[in-house]
């Protein structure tokens, strides 16, 4: 991804080409999953998280700025969110695909995406607890870890809160259980073993550089 493609802040916005890409890309998959999208009401919840973090991301721009790897690991979870939202996450063709080939029941498309959102957004959250100097070594991978535990559960609670106030069919296009009684613990062991996945591999990075 060219420079500062480690732990190290990234130059500004105007002269960071890597960033003006990642940006780029994201927001023309984001403009492309708005046109037409399957259910457009579970569009628009499922785009609350996308919003918040984008806002996120950008109020804290000129206070922390992530490294430019950890942008583009960013970037690659909201895309496969945006698909997500587009179709309705049991209807992504990618996961009818693995179904078919698999010989599976359902779409696996969602457990796709919370498996990488603990291999993805580990390792950002690690490199905000060492700079910031919270944490450092063993400690904020482990915290890292726990984290992605911590925000996947509150997922799964925020699922089960909007779920109850809009109507049933809505409900049902947005939680995506496909009839899985244990959708959502599911969904958190795979996070939870995505980022377990993804602390391993940097640590074990860091031992051989």
């Amino acid at each position: 991804m060219g420079a500062a493609t480690d732990e190290s802040a990234p130059a500004p916005f105007p002269d960071n080409r890597t960033l003006q890409i990642l940006a780029g890309a994201f927001a023309a998959v984001w403009l492309l999953t708005a046109i037409a999208p399957h259910d457009r009401f579970d569009w628009l919840l499922e785009n609350m998280l996308v919003i918040a973090v984008v806002a996120a991301l950008g109020a804290a721009y000129r206070h922390f700025r992530f490294s430019n790897l950890s942008y583009g690991l960013i970037a690659v979870f909201l895309i496969l969110h945006a698909v997500g939202a587009h179709y309705t996450y049991s209807e992504v063709p990618l996961g009818h695909w693995i179904r078919d080939t698999l010989g599976q029941e359902r779409n696996h498309y969602d457990r796709v995406v919370h498996f990488a959102f603990g291999l993805l957004i580990a390792c950002p959250q690690r490199e905000l607890l060492i700079r910031r100097r919270i944490v450092r070594g063993d400690r904020a991978g482990a915290i890292a870890l726990a984290l992605v535990i911590a925000w996947s559960a509150l997922y799964e609670l925020l699922e089960w809160m909007v779920a109850s106030v809009v109507s049933p069919g809505s409900a049902m296009a947005f939680l995506g259980t496909q009839g899985d009684p244990f959708d959502a613990q599911k969904d958190t062991a795979l996070a939870t073993l995505g980022a377990a996945i993804a602390i391993a591999a940097r640590r074990m990075t860091a031992r051989t550089s």
